[in-house]
């Protein structure tokens, strides 16, 4: 009897995290002025398909893949929420509240980006400029505002090379080659 081939949860998690990133940054460079589809791919697709992508990568034993797309999942769908009560001034979170927020998921990043250095190129460029974001937050949020803008840049390139991880694993699938490098770790 064959045993069933299963498909990757990485592919769901990339798309998921690249598209909500990209879409919030639409907004934070003030291209998009509703935070709208922020807060519903924030709870959809950035939110809840991410954490069902990191639950199926825990079985397939990806203790990397399991915490990032689990924890950033969860970030997504706490994201919207605040932003969601925010609105009806339930729980409200204030610039500097929101900036602790982003502190604590920068320590959290920075966990990951450790560990990113040694997988391959692709994925620790991605945890690079996930990073460099996130610190480029934290400063828009505690005096300066203008950092946002840049931020918003640094995490468009963000997802799209988490889309680029993504495409890799398709179409090096369905081409049955090694279509899209990885490149080499950045740490032996």
């Amino acid at each position: 009897m064959a045993e069933q081939k299963l498909g990757n949860p990485a592919v769901v998690g990339l798309a998921g995290f690249g598209l909500t990133t990209l879409v919030l940054q639409f907004h934070n460079v003030g291209w998009m002025s509703s935070i709208g589809p922020v807060v519903w791919l924030g709870l959809i697709f950035g939110g809840a398909a991410q954490l069902f992508a990191g639950l199926q990568e825990q079985k397939t034993g990806n203790n990397f893949g399991y915490c990032a797309f689990t924890s950033y999942g969860a970030f997504w769908i706490a994201l919207a929420l605040m932003l969601i009560a925010n609105n009806y001034d339930l729980f409200k979170a204030s610039t500097q509240d929101v900036g602790w927020f982003l502190v604590a998921w920068t320590l959290f990043t920075a966990i990951l980006w450790v560990g990113s250095l040694r997988i391959h190129g692709a994925m620790a460029l991605t945890f690079t400029l996930l990073l460099a974001g996130f610190i480029l937050l934290d400063l828009a949020h505690f005096g300066y505002p203008s950092m946002t803008l840049v931020a918003g840049y640094v995490l468009m390139a963000c997802a799209l090379t988490a889309w680029y991880m993504m495409a890799r694993i398709i179409l090096n699938e369905v081409y049955g080659r090694e279509l899209l490098p990885a490149g080499k770790p950045w740490v032996g």
